[in-house]
């Protein structure tokens, strides 16, 4: 008998997945001690559906198919289980099948699949999550090909299988549907996968930010602690859903002037979100009780988990087992809060002590509640609104990459801020960020680059500056600090991008025009000369000048620079009318303001505009306003304090218009009248703003013609995984293998990168033996670790052409050198000569997947000269990568020397990439040294390491990160 506990079972099929409606399943192998759960699942599912399922009326399992469906080979035979609070809401099976189309083990490739969902919980997207989850278990196991008979009637099911993207065939026969799907993915197929994943866990979020009725679990009645103040806050921040406060021990009908109860059960009315701030060995218990009551998603407040050491790292994985197992979602533990100014929504589930927000067009994501604090204030303080907020804390399940799914197509966010301190996934990560990225721009701040004793953040094995080019190829915008931050984040939201680097600079101050002038220099920006307005400029003049530069072709974005006036003859409101005048007159263009000792300027700039803040000339372009308007003013607000029976409040007056912005959907011309000018107290760092802009205003272009990742026809990707799976059979999880030299090369092999055989020479007869397999001429060189790449110590003789050669340089070697044991020696045939290179690619913690290249030797070894690429690489940047070195001048026909093979090159940096990016398992790739002629290359040794791959990969069946 198998069970969860026997080692034949499993364990790393098992999953937690999103499911189309934003809620949770375990999907788990079927074990013997499921048989109860089997007949309590089968008994809820209708007629119908056990008549499609076995068509016919089949209105109670027996013994002998409780035993046939809960007792599997998990080779030939393996059933899944979809469940939620422990309980199957789906199962799926295969069996194997043979030629004559009857059950059979072997060799064979096909197997029939059947799936049966309760009632209940179809059109959750089960049916599609388990068939991804059961066609990567099969391929797996060797089959390659799925076959389903299915009732012409049932539409759900056979639409389940045509939608999934992968090669289908369709006939009917015997009046039923048949259905053969070929399982090797396909560009279709995984487009479909990710596409179903980004919405789910968009719903997700979404169940979490716009809630119709919010609990707070753990609210004193003395009014202090985080509950009251986490109930506080959601009680003044007008939120427009029903409000209820929980407390065991409650003897009032009002707590903070919220209905109080309790128990969450007591409350007798559905509860979307619950916000838990109980002491971390109480928490448990309020989770079970949400579950019980079908809460949809937590915040939990509540420290003492992963932060605390092992004990609480151990306590904080129990309990997103505990949530899952529920079908819910969780933000934290040791979390901040969240936050939606949406009109229709206005929660403020956090603990910030500032007031709500003002609805604006950017979105903010922090793991530090601190951080969270410090940029809540910021933004504020600069006139910046919000369109949401995370602090996730501890990022136990909801991480920014869910957050990252659902500002990829909230209509409300225009600009992604980002503070992390790890990546989590990095590869799902650069894959949303740069399809985000395409749309929105995505600013990252990312803490931990080093790791300070007791805080503990995966290293890398690169350098900062190489992970910050990595990401910014993915199309994020990676600042330094939390200020560079707010600075970037400021400018995006709320001015267009600029179509190049040229800059204008204009102000009333000379010094103050030319250090803005060298800053530009500095960000890599082409400056135009400074237009010097004297301190006598006015305002008039100011908006002149603005005009003139923005309506100008010579420019492509313009810095505003202004000091204090002698006598405070202008008073700086004017000013800013002027500015936002001559915005609104002439959009198109970003425009950045640099003050010095100008506070009531920044705060003139940073108010919301006016009436007054439009085009003097009413013949000027006047784009269309904003889509949001702001709340009107009326009337109380029904049950602003809670339940149906609570008493209601005026609603608190608006908190301001929404802060207009350029960058919501691809076409937007610019900020409307009156826009925000986002100003800055130095020069230096308005100008590093305004070059984030420009260069992902290039990268956007640039992405606008991507290219693409090159299908290879004699690419065996089954039997790679088929070898992978064989030598990884022995090997602990954690551990990983070097493959021996003819491993290597057939893995290689398999997506058609040749490595040149090299064959041992422990004796001079060994070598001269060698010779005469391989054919004269030879090279005869050292493997031994120490001398690997140590050219310089003669560990190399090439060109040997005949027996005399080799034996004469076999015994110069080891005279020099040492004896053949410790030299290790083999023969290898001459290749055609050219240029030596270096190509490799590495998973690494902070960047994911990575393929790198350079030249062999001194240029990648001593001045660091090595370019990377994010994996998957696509044809345009194999192209890139090769011509990014400084020494690439020697691939390309340097002071008269014969141009290398440079597009064979390319293609065996995409066939790596592609290795890479199919099979988790293969974590390091040395290709070296790569000798590239004039025609072709030849790969003359190779190194591959493996290894198990990682529970949160972003390969395979869709899946939440393991706990």
């Amino acid at each position: 008998m198998t069970t969860e506990s026997d080692p034949s079972y499993p364990a790393h099929w098992e999953a937690d997945v999103v499911l189309r409606d934003g809620g949770t399943a375990r999907i788990r192998p079927i074990t013997p001690d499921d048989a109860g759960r089997l007949v309590s699942f089968y008994e809820q599912v209708s007629d119908e559906s056990k008549y499609y399922r076995f068509f016919a009326p089949y209105p109670r399992l027996s013994d002998r198919d409780v035993h046939r469906f809960t007792h599997h080979d998990y080779v030939d035979r393996v059933g899944l289980a979809a469940t939620i609070g422990g309980e199957f809401i789906g199962t799926v099976r295969y069996d194997r099948i043979g030629a004559d189309g009857r059950a059979a083990s072997g060799p064979a490739d096909e197997a029939e699949v059947a799936f049966l969902v309760q009632d209940a919980h179809q059109g959750r997207g089960v049916a599609s999550a388990l068939l991804e989850h059961i066609g990567a278990v099969a391929r797996e196991r060797g089959i390659r090909r799925f076959a389903a008979e299915v009732l012409p009637a049932n539409t759900k099911m056979i639409k389940v299988f045509t939608d999934v993207g992968y090669q289908q065939k369709r006939s009917f026969e015997d009046g039923s549907v048949h259905l053969t799907l070929d399982l090797e993915p396909t560009a279709e197929s995984l487009a479909v996968q990710r596409a179903r994943e980004q919405r789910a866990e968009a719903r997700s979020v979404q169940r979490l930010l716009a809630p119709g009725a919010v609990a707070v679990i753990g609210v004193s009645r003395s009014g202090g602690g985080v509950g009251a103040a986490a109930l506080r806050t959601l009680r003044d921040s007008g939120f427009h859903g029903h409000l209820y406060a929980v407390n065991e021990e409650v003897t009032l009908d009002l707590l903070e002037g919220v209905r109080a109860y309790r128990t969450v059960d007591a409350i007798g009315a559905p509860v979307d979100l619950a916000v838990i701030a109980v002491p971390a060995d109480r928490v448990p218990e309020a989770v079970a009780a949400c579950g019980d009551h079908g809460v949809q998603g937590l915040v939990v407040l509540s420290a003492g988990y992963g932060e605390s050491g092992p004990a609480g790292l151990a306590r904080q994985r129990e309990l997103v087992k505990q949530v899952r197992s529920y079908g819910m979602r969780l933000i934290g533990p040791n979390a901040f809060g969240v936050i939606n100014t949406a009109p229709e929504v206005e929660l403020n589930a956090s603990l910030t002590p500032a007031p709500m927000p003002m609805r604006g067009r950017t979105g903010l994501f922090t793991q530090s509640g601190a951080i969270g604090i410090a940029l809540l204030s910021a933004l504020l303080r600069r006139g910046e609104g919000l369109s949401s907020f995370v602090s996730a804390g501890n990022r136990a399940d909801v991480s920014g990459n869910d957050i990252l799914q659902y500002w990829y197509d909230d209509e409300a966010t225009d600009v992604a801020l980002l503070y992390l301190e790890t990546l989590g996934n990095p590869r799902k990560f650069t894959r949303l960020a740069r399809r985000t990225a395409a749309v929105k721009p995505v600013v990252v701040a990312k803490g931990g680059r080093h790791t300070p004793a007791g805080h503990v953040v995966p290293g890398t094995r690169l350098p900062e500056a190489t992970v910050s080019a990595l990401l910014r190829q993915a199309g994020v915008i990676r600042v330094d600090t939390v200020t560079e931050l707010v600075d970037a984040g400021l400018l995006l939201a709320s001015q267009p991008l600029p179509a190049g680097p040229r800059v204008a600079i204009l102000g009333n101050s000379e010094s103050l025009g030319v250090l803005t002038y060298d800053a530009c220099l500095t960000q890599g920006l082409r400056p135009l000369a400074p237009l010097d307005l004297t301190t006598a400029a006015s305002p008039e003049d100011f908006r002149t000048a603005l005009a003139a530069a923005l309506a100008s072709d010579a420019n492509d974005a313009v810095v505003v620079t202004a000091i204090p006036w002698v006598n405070e003859q202008a008073p700086a409101d004017d000013l800013a009318h002027a500015l936002r005048s001559a915005v609104a007159g002439h959009p198109g263009k970003p425009v950045a303001v640099v003050h010095v000792e100008l506070v009531a300027l920044a705060e003139a700039l940073a108010a919301p505009p006016g009436p007054r803040d439009s085009a003097p000339d009413p013949a000027a372009h006047t784009p269309d306003p904003a889509p949001h308007t702001p709340d009107m003013p009326g009337g109380p607000k029904p049950n602003t304090l809670g339940g149906p029976n609570a008493p209601g409040g005026p609603k608190p007056p608006p908190r301001g218009a929404p802060a207009p912005s350029a960058l919501g959907a691809p076409g937007r011309a610019g900020p409307g009248p009156g826009s925000r000018i986002p100003s800055y107290p130095a020069a230096e760092r308005a100008v590093k703003a305004l070059a984030e802009a420009v260069r992902y205003g290039q990268w956007r272009r640039a992405n606008a013609e991507a290219g693409h990742v090159p299908e290879y026809e004699d690419i065996d990707e089954p039997g790679a995984a088929a070898q992978l799976a064989a030598l990884l059979a022995d090997v602990d999880g954690g551990a990983v293998l070097t493959l021996a030299e003819w491993d290597a090369r057939e893995l290689l092999g398999r997506y058609g990168i040749r490595v040149l055989p090299a064959l041992p020479a422990p004796s001079p007869d060994a070598a001269v033996r060698a010779a005469g397999i391989l054919g004269y001429p030879v090279a005869l060189k050292t493997t031994a670790p120490h001398l690997r790449h140590r050219a310089d110590l003669g560990g190399v003789r090439l060109d040997l052409r005949n027996e005399a050669e080799l034996r004469r340089s076999y015994e110069d070697l080891t005279a020099l050198l040492g004896k053949p044991a410790e030299l290790q020696p083999v023969v290898q045939s001459m290749v055609p000569r050219g240029v030596d290179t270096v190509v490799r690619s590495v998973i690494d913690p902070a960047a994911g997947a990575v393929l790198s290249f350079g030249l062999a030797g001194v240029p990648s070894e001593l001045l660091g000269d090595t370019a990377h690429r994010l994996v998957p690489a696509t044809d345009r940047d194999a192209a890139g990568l090769i011509r990014s070195i400084r020494a690439a001048p020697l691939l390309f026909g340097w002071r008269g020397s014969d141009p290398v093979d440079t597009a064979a090159l390319e293609e065996l940096l995409l066939r790596l990439s592609r290795l890479v990016d199919d099979h988790p398992e293969v974590i390091g790739v040395s290709l070296e040294p790569v000798v590239v002629a004039t025609e072709g290359l030849s790969v003359l040794s190779a190194t591959v390491r493996v290894a198990h791959p990682p529970a949160r990969g972003d390969l395979g069946p869709r899946t939440l990160p393991s706990y």
